[in-house]
């Protein structure tokens, strides 16, 4: 077997014998569609025309896809295929496998560029990444599926929470309503009144980090309130840098901005200089800052050790 690093001679799958014949084979298209109603996504499937973009090519994208490219005419194939759907079924989803009959679908055998059945073959991102070609023991193909998963695993983006099995998403928590009531109002520009829901929910959840966020960044919407603000926060804090208040209405702008450095640094600059004596009001305002944000966040841990600085 060859290692799940290695490159394959076979370069990029082109996609264009598959596409070219996917109408002359719509009943496979139509069974196959079928099939992924039934929630979830199956660990190991049959490959045809009308599937192989959607569940080989681009799941290969979330997580890694190993394609068997055998024959009902080889006992090798079989066996092949037996020992993979038992592999698959028992992978938690980590992989997935399909089966490819080259005799049915001997276009898609084509893409691959295969010499010999069966050929098996690890893609992730859409391209080939390592193949070997016929039987292997059981016991080979767990130790070349397992390097699979712990080396091309982490780098693809895993499965979206629609793709997992109905089960899993039968334990997901209910939304709480309270959340879209909140949102209502923020739409509203009701800062007053979104607050007092999440208070709701934080009365209930006092530990909810996220709802705790959501309404501090509503707390510094309602002092910036964007929507009615006639000037520039930014440039007039640039035009009275000894405002503490201009540079406090920046730094909130800046971080709805999407640019919490600029007012990270911004007030830590105001601590350092000892703007007015007020070194503990722009202090408390900048921990207020870092609250919108989670406590790992690179940014805060690095704006963290600029305010050491310049306390101490």
């Amino acid at each position: 077997m060859t290692n799940p690093q290695s490159g394959f001679v076979g370069g990029a799958l082109d996609l264009s014998q598959v596409k070219a014949q996917a109408e002359a084979r719509e009943a496979a298209k139509n069974q196959s569609n079928s099939a992924g109603q039934t929630g979830g996504i199956a660990p190991f499937f049959d490959v045809t025309d009308g599937n192989f973009e959607n569940e080989v090519v681009r799941r290969s994208t979330q997580i890694p896809v190993i394609a068997i490219i055998g024959t009902p005419r080889s006992p090798a194939s079989e066996q092949l295929k037996a020992d993979f759907k038992e592999l698959a079924e028992a992978g938690g989803l980590k992989f997935i496998v399909g089966y490819i009959d080259a005799d049915t679908f001997p276009q898609i055998a084509q893409v691959f560029g295969v010499q010999q059945l069966p050929t098996v073959v690890a893609i992730g991102a859409g391209q080939p990444l390592t193949n070997f070609e016929g039987a292997q023991p059981k016991e080979a193909l767990q130790q070349w599926v397992d390097a699979l998963v712990d080396q091309i695993g982490p780098k693809l983006k895993g499965l979206d929470a629609q793709d997992m099995p109905q089960e899993a998403e039968s334990q997901e928590v209910a939304e709480d309503p309270r959340l879209a009531e909140a949102e209502s109002k923020l739409n509203q520009s009701d800062f007053d009144g979104a607050m007092a829901v999440y208070d709701s929910i934080l009365a209930d959840e006092p530990d909810n980090a996220e709802i705790r966020q959501a309404r501090n960044t509503t707390q510094l919407l309602k002092r910036l309130d964007p929507a009615n603000r006639t000037t520039d926060p930014i440039a007039a804090a640039q035009q009275e840098p000894e405002n503490i208040d201009a540079q406090f209405n920046a730094a909130d702008a800046e971080i709805v901005a999407g640019n919490p450095e600029a007012g990270f640094d911004r007030l830590i600059a105001l601590i350092a200089g000892n703007v007015s004596g007020e070194k503990d009001k722009v202090r408390d305002r900048l921990l207020e800052l870092f609250a919108l944000f989670d406590a790992t966040d690179p940014r805060v841990l690095a704006a963290r050790t600029k305010l050491a600085s310049s306390l101490y």
